[in-house]
């Protein structure tokens, strides 16, 4: 007997087809029309097809900023991911803790980034700053704001704090859904601490690993708000990731074919490095 089949529920889809493509699409086209046009004021635009994207891809520029997000994503995927797992093993499976652990945990997520970024701003100030003052007063010469390394570690110490409990709560998910047969029978076997976590704990946790590795390698290769409020790209430009300096091209100088050329470059390569890590790591899981 053939089934049939009812469509119309179709329509209750179309209000959020119609939406995203007014969101989304629709920027997006206007943004690759200025990637191709030159415009000198007046609303009159003129061709210049391919040669913004020529003049970005030679400029030493762009590649900078690329490099410090590269190396920033690295860092913060170093520091947040073994740290979220090591919390998560370390938090209570039952009783009281267990609520108290997750609303701690999930605090600073609720926080919004742009508060984050004043939230350290202010954190790190040498006159009324704790952070900043606290360093100076033990000897150590900290100012984020004159000094690129102490800039880099404001906005990496600032992006831990804000964004590890994603890492601990997707771990602590998984952790959550292991059977106690499993630790059960470790214990029968005389398995160490490190067994269990080796071949019981980690593999049960490798899916939320990958989600947690996919969001935060996202999250930060296109981080723009915290830093910018914190040092607003400095000092000089060692804090200028590709976000701010697409901000600062489009808004400060208002270059718009080339802001808009580096919009769809930078939304490529985020696609780009977004599907490799993902098919290394389903490749990796998909071979043990």
């Amino acid at each position: 007997m053939d089934k049939t089949w009812n469509n119309k529920a179709w329509f209750l889809v179309l209000p959020v087809l119609v939406l995203v493509a007014f969101s989304a699409v629709i920027p997006l086209m206007t943004v690759v029309n200025y990637s191709v046009q030159d415009t000198f004021g007046n609303n009159q635009f003129f061709w210049a097809g391919t040669e913004w994207f020529e003049e970005l891809l030679h400029s030493d520029r762009f590649w900078a900023a690329m490099g410090r997000n590269l190396i920033f994503s690295f860092i913060i995927l170093a520091i947040e991911v073994p740290l979220g797992i090591f919390i998560a093993l370390n938090m209570p499976r039952k009783g009281w803790g267990v609520p108290v652990c997750l609303v701690l945990m999930a605090l600073p997520l609720l926080v919004p980034w742009n508060v984050v970024g004043t939230i350290w701003q202010v954190f790190g100030r040498t006159d009324i700053g704790l952070l900043g003052y606290t360093l100076n007063a033990i000897g150590i010469d900290y100012n984020y704001v004159r000094d690129p390394f102490d800039a880099w570690m404001t906005v990496i110490v600032m992006d831990v704090w804000h964004w590890t409990s994603l890492v601990v709560l997707l771990c602590y998910a998984g952790l959550v859904s292991i059977p106690d047969a499993f630790y059960q029978a470790a214990k029968i076997d005389g398995a160490s601490r490190w067994s269990v976590f080796r071949y019981i704990q980690l593999p049960k946790m490798q899916r939320v690993l990958l989600i947690a590795v996919l969001l935060r390698f996202m999250d930060s290769f296109m981080i723009y708000t915290e830093p910018f409020v914190v040092t607003g790209g400095g000092p000089g430009n060692s804090t200028t990731f590709l976000s701010i300096d697409l901000v600062k091209m489009a808004l400060g100088q208002f270059d718009l074919g080339p802001a808009a050329a580096m919009s769809l470059v930078y939304f490529l390569i985020v696609l780009l490095l977004s599907w490799v890590f993902y098919t290394v790591m389903t490749n990796y899981d998909a071979e043990r």
